[in-house]
């Protein structure tokens, strides 16, 4: 049985409850241990990820822009941030890239998917986005 680690908690902080409870739920028999490494975003830091690929080193991340165009992961009227980012954990650390850490999100993908479903919980997995394809991505449907 698995839980949640200081950073994952910490990364939750600000997010809509229904999202807390569902990541919360799913780390309980997760057939793959994950850590949530992002929660709530300020408008600052969605403009660096923005500007990845763009006007700064790295690949492009999001169509968001944090300013013109919100993403989920800042916080909205309700003062609540509706999305967060999840990565396998293994071999003793947070995996972010490679074949392996592919696997595992779908895998995790499947598992979360099938608790938000048994909650009543309407979500959206950016691994089935074309673009961007972002496999680590979860949020409340609107």
């Amino acid at each position: 049985m698995a839980k949640f680690s200081k950073r994952s908690k910490d990364a939750l902080i600000g997010v809509h409850p229904k999202l807390v409870a569902l990541m919360e739920a799913a780390i309980v028999d997760t057939p793959v241990d994950f850590t949530v490494v992002e929660g709530v975003r300020t408008a600052q830091r969605q403009k660096q990820l923005y500007a990845q690929g763009r006007t700064a080193p790295g690949p492009k991340v999001t169509n968001v822009d944090g300013v013109t165009k919100k993403s989920n992961h800042q916080v909205k009227a309700d003062g609540l941030g509706y999305a967060v980012d999840v990565y396998p954990f293994f071999d003793g650390k947070v995996q972010t890239s490679g074949k392996e850490v592919e696997q595992r999100l779908q895998v995790l993908a499947a598992h979360i998917k099938a608790t938000a479903k048994r909650q009543g919980v309407n979500i959206t997995w950016g691994g089935d986005w074309k673009s961007p394809y972002d496999p680590p991505h979860f949020e409340l449907k609107n």
